[in-house]
């Protein structure tokens, strides 16, 4: 597993890397293939915060935690990361075949953030889009807590959709027009 520590306010010493490196690599034996986990430390009115985005073969696992001391967030973030690593995992496995984490698709380039008055792009995101099912991407989109998720449609033939979550609770997908 790859580390990227990053201090936000908060001086990360050489003993907290290593705790998190100790704690935050017992995770890597869920994954089959090399994984990349980004940690990001910081101290607010005496929280500190610990967050942890793993990327893995296309998924990506974030946790935030805040206690009163930074080993403790460490510990609470492993904690969640595990659940959260074994509950995908276990789901993908009694939906979809053998094989199913090893997929790999092409860059595509979608813009993260526009300015509404000028349609000024501000900033721009690169990933890959991988091809899966509209529920994994689901998974995929609550697992990141976002409120939508791009990807590639399996059950369409790698149509590019978008799923959404509704303001009702429920779940709403757009997809490209086959013509």
């Amino acid at each position: 597993m790859t580390f990227t520590f990053t201090g936000k306010k908060y001086e990360v010493s050489d003993e907290l890397k290593a705790y998190a490196e100790k704690k935050i690599g017992k995770i890597d034996k869920l994954f089959r293939t090399e994984s990349d986990a980004s940690v990001t430390f910081s101290a607010e009115r005496g929280r500190c915060t610990a967050e942890v985005t793993i990327r893995n073969n296309g998924m990506f696992y974030r946790v935030t935690e805040t206690t009163s001391d930074m080993f403790a967030s460490i510990d609470s973030a492993c904690a969640a990361l595990f659940r959260q690593v074994r509950k995908n995992k276990t789901r993908l496995e009694k939906r979809l075949r053998d094989g199913a984490f090893e997929r790999s698709s092409a860059p595509v380039s979608i813009p993260d953030d526009e300015e509404e008055a000028e349609y000024r792009i501000i900033r721009t995101k690169r990933f890959s889009l991988k091809p899966m099912s509209p529920e994994e991407a689901v998974m995929q989109m609550d697992l990141l807590g976002h409120a939508f998720f791009a990807f590639r449609n399996q059950d369409e033939d790698g149509a590019f959709s978008v799923v959404y979550k509704r303001n009702d609770g429920g779940y709403g997908m757009i997809s490209d027009a086959a013509e």
